[in-house]
């Protein structure tokens, strides 16, 4: 359905929660002429034709991949990760900059980055046809997809292809796709079962897009191709791996992740149940076998993030380890390090100890500092997603206050309700709504820009 609406702009969100979408020039001069310090410790793996995958368009690119068959039988995965602590010195302005800013934070139109561009998507962005300084982590799997043997150094790599979701996936289907990761969707359904054998929460949720056709627009589902999750699952074996060997060595900073309450469990098998789905079994299991591309499956996995609360990070020089309920063991941040402060301070302790060496000062100076900005700009990135949500649901959605929608009541309350309207699929309070699980018609009585808030109302009119 097409629905009418006025242009976009999420300018004034960065504005109304003080998040900062440029940098002084004096950093972006700093940012220019910041150079490789480890150089001359690198091993050459410029042999190994590794490949990025990422959103078309992409230019902060953290990962590379390359996965082979091992003679013996099993895999070996090489996993190339951008080494920004090579560039951003701990005495920088960037450093600096990068400890008050905490991540990029997405906002729809242009992302709030923690670097800037000179280094996220120049001189330590993993670009293809180019040398590049990595951190290199190399994993031995058997033939069931599970770990063997694991380590880090840094290289100096060189990927030969920047790919994008939408062009693997059409390679998939046709038989094309880059001798590189030929292996990548066995490995990663590997893993998959090896995520279930853990009783982990994998959630894939589909992104939300205003697709604009003249001067229509129209709320869709972003696919969600199957190689997006095997991709992920390389980063999350490698976050894994980083974990174990940070609570193995007593040092490090782990992602951690509170387990479901049974009330919560609770709640999340009834709104599956109301939306069609049959929740008997393990809820990893079942959410693993659910497809996210379509309405009722994006809300389903909307649904399940509900599950997955009280996130923190542990640092285990001053507090026990903790597992991440949602991986099913312990976990660290180490792969995305363009993006996101603390995968900088984790590699360097994963360095460390594979070298068997000191953990870098800085790292330790600057750990609580860090660790504190962290929790703070997550709580931001949270929320400045999902102002931005709402607000497209309530520009999209403006024009057409008075008309009906098809929807499907989630949870009944005496004053509202909790639905689902499914084209365009938003979850939305209700003024009055039939018994849980029941579809019908739901009237769009209100959509305020401003409040950035949507109401409907049943019986429909």
């Amino acid at each position: 359905m097409k629905l009418y609406a006025a242009p976009l702009n999420f300018r004034a969100i960065a504005h109304e929660f003080d998040v900062p979408t440029d940098f002084a020039p004096s950093l972006h001069a700093e940012a220019s002429e910041l150079v490789d310090r480890f150089a001359d410790v690198r091993i050459d793996a410029r042999d190994i034709p590794f490949v990025t995958i990422d959103p078309a368009g992409s230019k902060d690119l953290d990962q590379a991949v390359f996965v082979e068959q091992r003679a013996g039988g099993g895999y070996r995965v090489r996993y190339a990760i951008a080494d920004v602590a090579a560039f951003v010195d701990s005495d920088s302005g960037v450093h600096e900059e990068s400890l008050q800013r905490g991540q990029t934070i997405y906002l729809p139109d242009e992302p709030a980055r923690l670097h800037p561009e000179e280094v996220s998507e120049g001189s330590a962005s993993l670009l293809p046809d180019v040398d590049r300084p990595a951190v290199l982590w190399t994993f031995d799997l058997d033939g069931e997809g599970e770990v063997e043997s694991a380590h880090v150094e840094r290289a100096l790599v060189h990927s030969v292809a920047r790919l994008d979701y939408e062009g693997v996936h059409a390679s998939l289907t046709d038989g094309s796709v880059h001798p590189s990761i030929a292996l990548l969707p066995e490995v990663g359904r590997l893993r998959q079962q090896s995520s279930l054998r853990r009783h982990a929460i994998n959630l894939r949720v589909p992104s939300v897009r205003v697709a604009r056709d003249g001067d229509a627009y129209e709320l869709a589902i972003e696919p969600r191709h199957p190689i997006m999750d095997y991709n992920s699952e390389i980063s999350l074996l490698t976050g894994m791996v980083a974990g174990q060997m940070m609570v193995d060595a007593g040092v490090g900073f782990l992602r951690t992740l509170q387990p479901a309450s049974a009330e919560s469990e609770a709640e999340f098998r009834r709104e599956a149940r109301n939306l069609g789905f049959d929740v008997t079994g393990d809820i990893g299991e079942f959410l693993a076998g659910v497809d996210a591309d379509t309405p009722h499956g994006m809300a389903i996995m909307r649904e399940a993030q509900k599950l997955l609360r009280g996130s923190g990070y542990v640092d285990l020089s001053k507090d026990a380890p903790e597992i991440h309920a949602g991986i099913g063991g312990y976990y660290a941040h180490v792969t995305a390090p363009l993006r996101r402060l603390i995968d900088r301070f984790a590699t360097e302790v994963c360095l460390a100890i594979c070298a068997g060496t000191p953990v870098p000062e800085w790292v330790t100076r600057d750990a609580a500092r860090m660790l504190k900005t962290m929790g703070r700009s997550s709580q931001l990135a949270n929320t400045v997603e999902k102002a931005c949500l709402h607000l497209t649901e309530a520009t999209v959605l403006e024009p057409w206050v008075g008309h009906n929608f098809d929807g499907v009541t989630l949870k009944s309350g005496e004053e509202q309700s909790r639905v689902f309207i499914v084209d365009p699929p938003v979850l939305a309070p209700s003024a009055g709504a039939p018994e849980e699980g029941v579809s019908t018609k739901f009237s769009l009585v209100h959509a305020d820009i401003d409040a950035r808030e949507v109401g409907f109302a049943w019986p429909a009119d």
